[in-house]
């Protein structure tokens, strides 16, 4: 049994205030990768989780990763292995999607829901893995169809400097810049104040010339180009590489 964990992005993402209970109201919009973290499963005697490939050592020591929450809250004994493609704590979904991926590969025939919400405020949106609205903490999910979007050329840089996304929403200057309407002409409300805690950040997004728009993703430090065409992300992606050889490049397209 395998699952892709599809890399999410925030095309647009407006903070719009600070609950009494501490949470921050956001309005987004969520789009998804056709790549990502890759994770297998097979019937065993007790619950496991083997964690492989390029990014696993950042996941070393961790404590109870979301895959073995999801698991064992769906009661299921198996031999999980991961394999880590995408960057960890870098606003594409990350620990959320690889949660996702698990409800999926292993709650064939379930109603799922409710066990997303209570992993975390992204997992509901993770689990559609498809174009759509989030609202109050990112986990009132809406899916909205947007013509000629699946498909696009997305290409995804990250510095290769982990960002906690508590910290980030800490350093948001509380100023309420209006509601999201029009993705293309929206923000990220959470770019200006990463870049303050990663300065490199701006460079990511200034190499990224050329692309139709290019934004921070979530509370980064990811950053993404859509491009007008594969030929434009690949150049891109290149000239990015040769001059950044320590920058996570991933060419990827929209689902």
């Amino acid at each position: 049994m395998l699952e892709i964990a599809y890399a999410k992005i925030n095309l647009a993402l407006h903070v719009r205030g600070r609950g009494a209970e501490g949470y921050h109201r956001i309005e987004t919009l969520f789009a998804f990768c056709e790549d990502g973290d890759v994770l297998t499963a097979a019937e065993a005697d007790a619950l496991s989780l083997e964690i492989t490939g390029p990014f696993a050592g950042a996941l070393q020591g961790e404590a109870d990763n979301l895959v073995l929450k999801a698991a064992r809250a769906l009661g299921r004994n198996v031999a999980l292995i991961l394999d880590k493609r995408l960057p960890v704590a870098a606003g594409i979904g990350g620990g959320s999607a690889d949660a996702a991926a698990a409800l999926r590969l292993l709650g064939t025939g379930r109603d799922v829901t409710a066990l997303a919400a209570g992993l975390g405020a992204d997992v509901p949106a993770c689990l559609l893995s498809r174009t759509a609205r989030g609202e109050g903490r990112g986990d009132v999910v809406r899916p909205v169809d947007i013509p000629k979007l699946a498909g696009t050329p997305v290409l995804l840089v990250n510095p290769g400097v982990p960002l906690q996304t508590a910290a980030v929403f800490a350093a948001w200057d509380g100023i309420d810049r209006g509601p999201l309407c029009d993705w293309e002409g929206g923000r990220n409300d959470l770019q200006a104040p990463a870049i303050r805690l990663v300065p490199e950040i701006a460079n990511v997004l200034g190499s990224l010339s050329g692309a139709r728009i290019a934004r921070m993703s979530g509370s980064g430090a990811t950053c993404f180009g859509l491009y007008a065409s594969e030929a434009e992300r690949d150049a891109a992606a290149a000239r990015i590489r040769a001059a950044n050889p320590l920058w996570w490049v991933s060419q990827t397209r929209l689902r």
